[in-house]
């Protein structure tokens, strides 16, 4: 019988990688469930104005861009490409980071388990790949052939960043005692959680540790996409709801992806560059 692990004998991992193809794959499928279930019966999953001018475009982008991210990553690495094995713990990154602002937002409606199980099973997937994956391999691989310090400094940089937001607007709110709506709050413990992965990769892509050159690719990649999503979340939101479109959000948002698309692009040429791509 031919398993994914005999067709890719390839790939620099320690284990088998049948659980977490069978896991990324569940995610996937639950992921259509829950946007197609928000998607048909908005009014029913979003009772809220505010959580459904939040939530139904991100169900549309889940469709557009989050599956087909992981699918993709998950064909490559099957296909025994390395950049998709380091394509696809970004990809369940991606996801997760939605799911997590679902969990904290969303009502104990039908569709709630499917969020929360999505989180518990992203979380379990990343860490059980990282955990396959020969760090001491990936490394030999790629030292010297990926901007190491551009790619970290900038990963730390960003998530620095957007942390430093996250701090800030929850001191204007505590100041003000005002608080957030659950949207915003849901919003913020996400990109609290990811961004953390940013500022941690990125400072062990620059020290050029083992788990930094695994972390490297998908965060960058989880990152480029995320500002992708953003970007059109601006541009679909006001033909959802009641949301106003401002020009300005995006030039400032596309300004700020170039930040992360310059390396990303780098480091992807240097895993296609080291062989055996």
């Amino acid at each position: 019988m031919n398993t994914p692990e005999m067709r890719t004998p390839r790939l620099p991992i320690h284990r088998s990688l049948t659980l977490l193809y069978v896991g990324s794959f569940l995610i996937a499928v639950l992921t259509v469930a829950a946007s197609v279930a928000g998607l048909v019966y908005r009014s029913a999953v979003y009772p809220t104005e505010d959580l459904l001018g939040a939530s139904l475009a991100n169900d549309i982008l889940n469709l557009a861009l989050g599956v087909p991210m992981l699918l993709g990553s998950i064909l490559l690495a099957w296909r025994g490409k390395l950049v998709g094995l380091l394509f696809w713990p970004g990809a369940l990154l991606y996801i997760l980071y939605n799911e997590v602002a679902y969990v904290f937002s969303l009502p104990l409606n039908g569709v709630f388990p499917l969020h929360l199980a999505m989180v518990t099973l992203s979380v379990y997937t990343v860490i059980g790949l990282v955990a396959a994956i020969d760090g001491k391999a990936v490394q030999q691989r790629l030292a010297g052939a990926v901007p190491e310090r551009v790619a970290g400094g900038i990963l730390a940089g960003l998530g620095l960043l957007f942390l430093g937001m996250v701090i800030i607007n929850q001191l204007i709110a505590l100041l003000g005692q005002a608080p957030p709506a659950e949207t915003v709050l849901a919003t913020q413990v996400a990109d609290t959680v990811i961004v953390s992965s940013w500022i941690i990769g990125g400072i062990l892509l620059w020290r050029r540790t083992e788990l930094g050159y695994v972390a490297g690719l998908g965060l960058l990649f989880q990152g480029s996409m995320m500002f992708i999503a953003v970007i059109a979340l601006v541009l679909i939101r006001p033909l959802l709801s009641t949301v106003p479109f401002d020009p300005a959000d995006v030039v400032v948002l596309a300004v700020m992806a170039l930040v992360c698309f310059v390396p990303f692009g780098l480091f992807l040429r240097g895993v296609v560059r080291s062989g055996r791509w």
